[in-house]
């Protein structure tokens, strides 16, 4: 039994939700953007051994220690939600990838800069090959987690995005043509595969262990880097906006999704340790951007319908590309061996904080956005001008029915 989202009976609610269904802007997806941000910044942040108390240190890595985790999952997820949502027929797969390039490069290209520098007056050694494929979003495609993180170590996700970009519009055309009666099905199917990616990755080489945690290159590369790997969460996403369109969410509340969410990003505590990396959180996760989206249908209130949490879910791309840069050179700017008491420590991660804020808004304001005024879209051709080439149209993703 399928559930219609739809207003109550009351004033112009019906209006409403039609006119949502077909808005390309979900206020409350994008207040989120902020908080899976703000947890993979903790989670790197956890790393730089700020705390002199090792309790505090503990308790600290406790919180936060899955945060990285699961917001890069849920970054990939909301990926293939929202540009489906946004997907409109008469949309070209050229424009498409023209605004997607728009979008990732320019902030890439300007963090990729910054980091190669600070990289240069650290004296660390960079090598040519990593740093080519990292500038040009290939790194990901490497087992190897020296040249998965290198130069910027957080765009390695780009090379997956890069992945996901080239593939959405077939993807689309694909999942367009599933009926919608069977949708469920293939998004547990995703999900079925996705629980049994820690299991496959046992049959890897055994070897070298990465720092971080009980797991090789390979089985974390298998598992959580490999971007055709990491494709079948923006595929699942792709589906769960055809099921959230198509009247076929089962209603879930934010609060209850939430508290779902909270039980996954527990449960690595006590599960082996390649299960904590997607298949834990994959599920929660996908519930509370159905839930987010179908609260935006409604019109319902939330914090995360808010100007300031929009604002900073805008910038939240620019903070994840700036996050890693902030906290590693600010510790080495004042002693990369040094720890601190626990209000001291709260107070370092809270400028690193500061200072990456700061460095996003510049970033968003000054190239991100005049970036995407300039050059997402191309200039008006005079009337009468001949056009070369005729563009393949995105499929339609309509309300019910489509």
């Amino acid at each position: 039994m399928t559930t219609t989202i739809t207003a109550r009976p009351e004033g112009p609610g019906q209006a409403r939700d039609k006119a949502s269904l077909n808005a390309t802007r979900l206020p409350s997806l994008t207040g989120m953007r902020i908080i899976a941000a703000g947890m993979v910044f903790f989670f790197h942040a956890a790393y730089e051994n700020a705390f002199r108390s090792h309790t505090a240190g503990n308790v600290f890595f406790w919180i936060f220690g899955q945060g990285g985790w699961t917001g890069v999952g849920f970054f990939f997820v909301l990926s293939g939600f929202v540009l489906t949502w946004s997907a409109r027929p008469t949309d070209t797969v050229r424009a498409f990838w023209r605004r997607r390039v728009c979008k990732i490069y320019p902030n890439h290209l300007v963090t990729y800069l910054a980091g190669l520098g600070l990289l240069v007056w650290a004296a660390s050694p960079i090598g040519l090959g990593r740093a080519l494929l990292n500038l040009f979003l290939l790194q990901a495609w490497s087992p190897s987690l020296a040249t998965e993180t290198s130069v910027n170590p957080v765009a390695w996700s780009l090379s997956c995005e890069a992945l996901f970009y080239l593939c959405f519009p077939l993807l689309l055309r694909w999942i367009t043509k599933i009926d919608e009666r069977r949708l469920w099905w293939y998004a547990g199917g995703i999900v079925a595969v996705v629980l049994v990616m820690p299991l496959i990755s046992m049959t890897l080489p055994q070897g070298p262990h990465v720092f971080f945690g009980p797991i090789t290159q390979w089985q974390f590369w298998l598992v959580y880097v490999a971007p055709p790997v990491r494709l079948l969460d923006f595929g699942l996403g792709i589906i769960l906006a055809r099921i959230v369109r198509s009247g076929r969410w089962f209603n879930l509340g934010l609060l209850p999704s939430f508290g779902l969410l909270i039980l996954g990003y527990l449960a690595p505590h006590v599960l082996p340790y390649s299960f904590c990396l997607v298949a834990t959180t994959i599920i929660p996760v996908s519930f509370v951007i159905c839930a987010g989206a179908t609260a935006d249908v409604r019109g319902t209130r939330s914090f995360l319908r808010t100007g300031t949490m929009v604002w900073l879910g805008d910038v939240s791309f620019a903070v994840y590309l700036w996050h890693r840069e902030v906290l590693s050179n600010l510790h080495r700017l004042v002693g990369s061996a040094r720890s601190w008491n626990t209000p001291e420590a709260v107070g370092m991660l809270l400028i690193a904080a500061a200072v990456t804020l700061l460095l996003s808004w510049a970033l968003h304001d000054l190239v991100e956005i005049p970036v995407m005024k300039r050059w997402s879209k191309p200039r008006k051709k005079p009337a009468g001008a001949a056009t070369p080439l005729e563009p393949v149209p995105l499929p339609a993703t309509g309300a019910a029915g489509s």
